[in-house]
């Protein structure tokens, strides 16, 4: 087994700790604690403050509260349903008493004797002449009239067999050994400035409080700590990336800004204008561009960017778009064509569909600077891929790929510039963590004549009805999506399944009109022929998977049904909803769900009442956090273990200031007072953010 490291003591094994027995060591693996330092940093999840002490006389109903008494009555007996019971009662003044039960826990007897001064802490309920509280919070006291009292008690994540009795002996023995052995992270500067607690101060005021506010104060030492580490790395990402060296200066006079707009047949929106001038104003500097560029569905996120690619290739350099399918890409790559039909902008699509000697062609001409423009998927990221000039790189839907393609993407070429697109808004706690080194655009606004979707939740028994609505539409010259959560049936999942309801709609209500099939299965050729026929109105309805989910633009797309819509998530139905109502036509989208728990209802509930996606997005980190909010570790920062995005904001935007504060700051993180900072930055970081320093 092994013990301490010479520069780790926290890596001991919990063995170590007196009192750990086999069977207990074998309870806390089950929770991942192995070592001292996942014991001291395992918290609370609540606490409860039992400071309360109250004669049995004077309880309330559901209050948390302390009672001490001596045992005047004890009893054990099995239940007509096989469970068992343990009762004690206790009695302050001889009169009055307070029975304590507890179920299923027939060694909890042998804990009590007849006599024994003990207090109960918990929430009292009144049980026909009697009050009683389940499963206490015992202490034994002394003999004495009075005796301590339980304080802030902590509340902690655990497992069957394992109680707190068990967990918090061997905690205060680890802070006890190795909390002196803690290391400190945060400088003097900093702790002065917020009046944090030191480390060691900290993990005992986290795990044997002395107040709910010492209790609560620790924890956001180190939640503080947390968001400061990961700000520093941003920071020093940020400042390494402007640093590193100069970007090719693309300059976008009026000329130019004429020739480009006269390419789309419409004109930009007040939003879509002030992204292109964000965007002109970095491209016309030294420093690498390090921009997002957020919009709601439908706002046009893809003009912005042809403007900005094309600014790049009218400068004489080479500009790349990656987007995360080969759907996608081919669809990007049409709007282009459309765009540049009479154009000399020599373009390319590069996807892992293409045979071994249309790739070699294609990374030919990148290399030898006779590609202009380029649009692809991951396989512009691979080895063999060399740009002669690359000036720009743009890359759509970024929360599908995550920081570590972000950071592959330095090495395309020598400082290009860099814009990262998502039409699936990002609460603002989430920006400042996952994008916290670029600057932001956003894009709210909607082109002219574009009408909102009308959304409705649906029950079962509406089927028929909106069935009809739908032929309506069909048979009026619009066109419709039905979305299924699953390819094909399963036998674990009693859900429909895009084969079989394209089968069963085919046969049955739509056999009149012309159906596709669509989903993720099929390969290339054949998702490229649906789309086609879909985009040419030769295909009516689209059965499909959530392939539809980002950047299909058909405007004559009205109607959206969504099978098991509970399935899905707030942004995933967002964006699914944004594939109607693209043209002039207002559309409706129908949501057949049957949600299990209020979290469903409350999903289903805020799509039907909000249109605004960045409200939609906000509402779907609360419901669901930031781990689901993007795919578990998808961002690639890994999870964090004591903050919350939301609740504790204020921690985030502070450790942001004091972070950028410090790195932009004479000397940075180089400074002797940082060492500790810099090297832990470096440790959880360094490779994530790619970073050649910190500090």
């Amino acid at each position: 087994m092994s013990s301490e490291t010479p520069n780790d003591p926290l890596a001991a094994d919990l063995q170590t700790l007196p009192g750990a027995t086999p069977s207990r060591l074998e309870l806390l693996a089950r929770l991942g604690l192995r070592t001292v330092g996942d014991l001291l940093f395992h918290f609370p999840r609540s606490y409860e403050d039992l400071t309360d002490l109250r004669p049995i006389s004077a309880l309330a109903a559901d209050v948390p509260l302390t009672v001490q008494g001596e045992v005047v009555e004890m009893e054990g007996r099995n239940l007509d349903d096989g469970r068992c019971i343990v009762s004690v009662v206790i009695s302050d003044d001889g009169v009055h008493c307070l029975e304590g039960v507890w179920f299923n826990q027939a060694y909890a007897a042998r804990r009590f004797r007849f006599g024994q001064r003990l207090s109960f802490s918990g929430k009292p309920k009144w049980r026909r002449d009697h009050w009683q509280m389940s499963s206490p919070r015992v202490q034994v006291l002394d003999g004495g009239a009075g005796g301590p009292t339980p304080g802030v008690v902590p509340v902690y994540p655990l497992t069957d067999g394992l109680r707190s009795e068990h967990l918090r002996p061997l905690i205060g023995k680890a802070l006890d050994l190795y909390s002196s052995r803690v290391v400190e992270n945060l400088p003097e500067s900093l702790r002065g400035l917020h009046d944090w607690p030191g480390v060691a101060a900290a993990l005992r005021s986290v795990h044997f409080p002395t107040s709910t506010e010492a209790a609560i104060k620790a924890r956001r030492r180190f939640i503080y700590e947390e968001f400061l580490l990961l700000q520093l790395g941003l920071a020093s990402r940020r400042r390494e990336v402007r640093d590193r060296g100069r970007a090719p200066i693309l300059l976008t006079g009026e000329v130019l800004d004429t020739r480009i707009r006269r390419l789309f047949p419409f004109a930009l929106t007040a939003d879509q204008d002030k992204a292109v001038a964000e965007i002109c104003g970095d491209l016309a500097g030294e420093r690498p561009m390090q921009r997002l560029l957020q919009a709601d569905v439908g706002a046009g996120k893809t003009a912005v960017a042809v403007y900005a690619l094309l600014v790049a290739v009218a400068n004489k350099h080479q500009a790349a778009l990656m987007v995360p399918t080969e759907v996608l890409a081919r669809q990007h790559f049409r709007t282009l064509e459309r765009y540049l039909a009479h154009s000399r902008v020599r373009r390319l699509l590069l996807t892992g569909g293409l045979s071994a000697r249309e790739r070699r062609e294609a990374l030919e001409g990148l290399k030898t600077g006779e590609i202009d423009l380029v649009i692809g998927t991951q396989a512009l990221v691979q080895e063999d891929v060399q740009f002669a000039r690359l000036g720009l790189v743009v890359v759509d839907e970024q929360h599908k790929f995550g920081v570590h393609q972000r950071a592959r993407f330095r090495r395309l070429g020598v400082d290009p510039h860099y814009l990262v697109m998502t039409a699936t808004p990002i609460p603002r706690t989430v920006a400042l963590s996952v994008f916290g080194d670029l600057d932001v655009s956003v894009m709210k606004q909607l082109p002219p004549g574009r009408r909102p979707v009308v959304t409705r939740w649906q029950p079962a028994d509406q089927r028929e009805r909106v069935y009809s609505r739908l032929r309506e539409a069909l048979t009026a010259g619009r066109q419709g999506y039905v979305v299924c959560p699953l390819v094909e049936e399963s036998a674990a999942l009693d859900v429909k399944a895009a084969t079989e309801t394209y089968a069963e709609l085919q046969a049955g209500p739509f056999r009149d009109f012309r159906l596709g099939l669509l989903h993720g299965r099929q390969d290339e050729a054949m998702k490229d022929e649906v789309m086609r026929q879909f985009r040419a109105g030769e295909i009516q309805l689209l059965v499909c998977t959530t392939v539809i989910e980002v950047g299909i633009d058909v405007p004559n797309a009205t109607h959206l049904v969504v099978e098991h819509a509970e399935r899905f998530g707030l942004s995933q139905l967002h964006q699914m909803r944004g594939r109607v109502s693209r043209g002039t036509m207002a559309g409706e989208c129908h949501l057949f769900a049957e949600p299990s728990n209020e979290e469903g209802r409350k999903r289903l509930q805020a799509i039907v009442r909000l249109r605004d996606g960045f409200a939609l997005a906000e509402e779907d980190l609360r419901q669901r956090g930031v781990g689901e909010f993007f795919g578990a570790r998808q961002h690639g920062l890994g999870e964090l273990r004591f903050g919350d995005l939301i609740a504790d904001a204020d921690l985030l935007s502070q450790a942001r200031r004091d972070a950028f504060a410090l790195v932009t700051a004479e000397g940075g993180l180089r400074r002797p007072e940082y060492g500790r900072l810099r090297a832990e930055v470096w440790r959880r970081y360094g490779k994530t953010l790619d970073l050649a320093e910190v500090g």
